[in-house]
């Protein structure tokens, strides 16, 4: 059951297989939303450039009929004269025809954006197939697409016939004005029929639009194998990548603990944190934790520390604040210099009670450490346990 689950198309498509979709020219189309956008730039260029359509056509047909007697015994000359009219008709309606050619150039873009993609130009030898197309043609997406040409069919054929059943008088009342008076008459009448038919298909648009979304996306649902390959694709193989964190780590803890020789001193829980700070007076602006870690960690720090005669100090306060409030390789917070000075002081004592003798210095008592950076000091949540590092970290 549980890899017939994984097999099931259940999940969102991800942006990568989105993207992925689209170089390869797949993206959501509304045919419908096409159409109504060149049905609406032709309409509505006719509605507001009307009048001037029609004294144009008027004009036209004024000169196309008017012949004078040298034209009409000359066949070249009639040959010139149709030429200009062509191209006089052809400057008139230029208007309607560029509004109608960004209509439909533009309106795939009101959906996805502008997309270009070469594979969808390459040759599909599959579509060649007639078993496939026989498929296609009595497939889901087929029964869909007849249901809404039939219902566009019905829809638009509706309103065209109550458009025109609404301005039957009209249309009869042409016949008894002048051309003059006729021609304009009907560039307003087909113009307002046009708009009001092309307003009905806003109807389909409403409904095609969401419906060609979903169906997209709905093509393009991912299988949970499907999405657990991806992500190893993209993001790596888990265990692998565990595999790189675990080798991180472990390079970060050998170079932790071959700064630990190098520190002036290892400040103490003395059993729960261990803190080993460094200080050079050139180059560094305030002593630096270059190790540090808790439980059996930090009982590793101080077996390091003692191989190497590092001085060990127990100031549970100091090193509970540094270990919390100090990353490794940084420098320690500046409420803590006064207390971290005279550690040091200490250290350097004690070095030079090594090398000439005299008498021992004397450990630092209790020093002033900020309640607010001991974590000890700090209120704890009813039931909660102070988080221990993994052993070997």
């Amino acid at each position: 059951m549980a890899e017939d689950s994984d097999l099931e198309k259940t999940e969102q498509p991800s942006q990568r297989r989105l993207d992925q979709a689209r170089e390869k020219g797949q993206v959501a189309r509304s045919r419908e939303l096409s159409t109504f956008a060149v049905l609406l730039a032709g309409g509505g260029t006719l509605w507001f450039m009307g009048d001037t359509f029609t004294q144009h056509m008027v004009k036209l047909l004024h000169d196309g009929l008017t012949l004078d007697r040298e034209m009409a015994f000359n066949p070249s000359l009639m040959t010139l004269r149709l030429y200009d009219l062509s191209l006089e008709v052809l400057i008139t309606f230029a208007p309607l025809l560029l509004a109608v050619l960004l209509a439909a150039a533009f309106s795939p873009m009101l959906l996805n954006g502008w997309i270009f993609s070469a594979q969808a130009l390459q040759p599909q030898f599959s579509r060649m197939n007639p078993i496939s197309g026989i498929g296609r043609m009595f497939s889901a997406n087929s029964l869909v697409e007849l249901a809404k040409a039939i219902a566009k069919s019905l829809l638009i054929g509706g309103v065209a016939a109550w458009v025109i059943w609404h301005n039957k008088d009209a249309v009869m009342a042409l016949g008894a004005q002048s051309a003059v008076d006729a021609i304009p008459e009907m560039g307003h009448l087909v113009g307002s029929s046009f708009m009001m038919i092309v307003g009905a298909m806003l109807l389909i648009v409403l409904i095609d639009v969401p419906f060609q979304l979903w169906d997209h996306n709905k093509k393009l649902m991912m299988t949970k194998e499907e999405v657990r390959q991806e992500s190893k694709e993209s993001e790596g193989d888990p265990m692998v990548k565990g595999r790189i964190r675990q080798l991180q780590r472990e390079a970060a803890r050998r170079r932790m603990m071959a700064a630990i020789p190098t520190a002036d001193v290892v400040v103490t829980n003395p059993t729960h944190y261990a803190v080993a700070l460094k200080y050079a007076e050139t180059g560094m602006r305030a002593p630096v934790v270059v190790a540090k870690g808790s439980h059996l960690m930090a009982l590793r720090i101080r077996e390091i520390a003692r191989e190497n005669h590092v001085p060990i100090l127990e100031a549970p306060p100091l090193a509970r604040a540094l270990h919390k409030h100090t990353d490794l390789g940084e420098s320690i917070p500046e409420a803590l210099y006064t207390a971290v000075a005279q550690v040091l002081a200490y250290v350097f004592q004690l070095r030079s009670y090594e090398k000439q003798g005299g008498a021992r210095p004397q450990e630092p008592g209790e020093l002033p450490v900020p309640k607010e950076l001991d974590p000890a000091s700090q209120p704890q949540p009813p039931g909660q346990q102070e988080k221990r590092e993994l052993p070997g970290w």
